[in-house]
């Protein structure tokens, strides 16, 4: 009877048990495994996200009139960089440059604003070049608001003044009416962000978050506590995100002392240099919402994890002990 049960043990121990297959095919090479279905839908979004990337920075070239031969080949180039830098990147099995890869919402807010700034202030400065007589609603909307927005020591205002003297009064007007678009749709963009981060539709509250994936540069073990360092490097990037629209357009105005001028007249360098002025200090703003956020996270994790500390039983100790 002896040999007939140990001889049923090493069968046992031959035959691997469903379940325990089962989680290491779902959990490691299962989940991403070549001809399935979450495989083909990850290698999806990859060639959806390269193609978004590479098509934002084909945009402008696209639309806008009287590009040259070889800014279209300079730009087309940018563009395959772009798509093959993301693709890599989120292809990757770790982190590498992208922050808050795995928090889906977060990027994919900073990319439609993004695309709609670049968007619509290429729609302005396409109507100017053909030289329409009857202006769309997004010209006219550009203008109001630009009127409305060129007011003393408004980040629209500075724009303006940080261009060289003796450029054209429509071309001035035509900054200061992109200018005052983008950075409403920024601002709006902000501003709904921010509100969907504070109903708590990001990071959800039921849901693991992982620090390391979606902030790769961030050292845990380096200076102080890291719920103090999240929060103070959200502090930083809020209060640069504040600062920037007013006081970039002076760093402008003091670099033409050394450097040739921006003067915004080419139509490419008239959509990039009023829509990367419009989204940097918005893109830093959301990154110390974000960033201050996981600090929360973090804080009530540990929180949850001292209570139920607590909440165990000590054992008894005995008088030797």
């Amino acid at each position: 009877m002896g040999k007939i049960v140990s001889r049923l043990r090493q069968f046992r121990a031959l035959v691997p048990e469903p379940q325990k297959e089962a989680q290491t095919a779902g959990g490691r090479s299962g989940a991403l495994r070549r001809g399935s279905i979450v495989y083909m839908s990850h290698v999806a979004h990859i060639l959806v996200r390269g193609f978004c990337a590479a098509m934002l920075i084909l945009l402008p070239a696209l639309l806008l009139p009287e590009i040259s031969i070889e800014a279209a080949q300079a730009v087309t180039l940018l563009a395959l960089l772009a798509a093959i830098v993301v693709g890599t990147e989120y292809a990757a099995a770790y982190p590498g440059l992208i922050e808050f890869r795995d928090a889906k919402p977060y990027n994919r807010a900073r990319f439609v604003i993004l695309l709609s700034i670049v968007l619509l202030v290429t729609l302005v400065q396409r109507e100017v070049l053909l030289g329409a007589e009857s202006r769309n609603w997004v010209v006219l909307a550009a203008f109001k608001l630009g009127t409305t927005f060129d007011f003393t020591f408004s980040p629209v205002r500075l724009m303006v003044m940080s261009l060289p003297q003796g450029l054209p009064l429509d071309h001035l007007a035509l900054v200061a009416a992109a200018a005052s678009l983008a950075y409403l749709l920024s601002i709006f963009g902000l501003a709904t962000l921010i509100v969907l981060i504070m109903i708590g539709y990001w990071p959800h509250r039921h849901r693991s978050f992982n620090v390391w994936i979606n902030l790769p540069n961030f050292d845990p073990t380096k200076g102080v506590d890291v719920v103090r360092r999240l929060e103070r490097d959200a502090h930083v990037n809020i209060l640069l995100g504040i600062i920037l629209p007013f006081s970039l357009p002076v760093l402008l105005h003091i670099s033409t002392l050394m450097v040739q001028p921006m003067t915004l007249q080419s139509p490419l360098a008239f959509v990039w240099g009023i829509a990367l002025w419009a989204f940097i200090p918005v893109n830093l703003i959301l990154r110390g919402v974000a960033m201050h956020r996981v600090a929360q996270l973090v804080r009530a994790q540990r929180r949850r994890m001292a209570e139920e500390e607590d909440a165990i039983p000590l054992p008894a100790r005995s008088a030797y002990s």
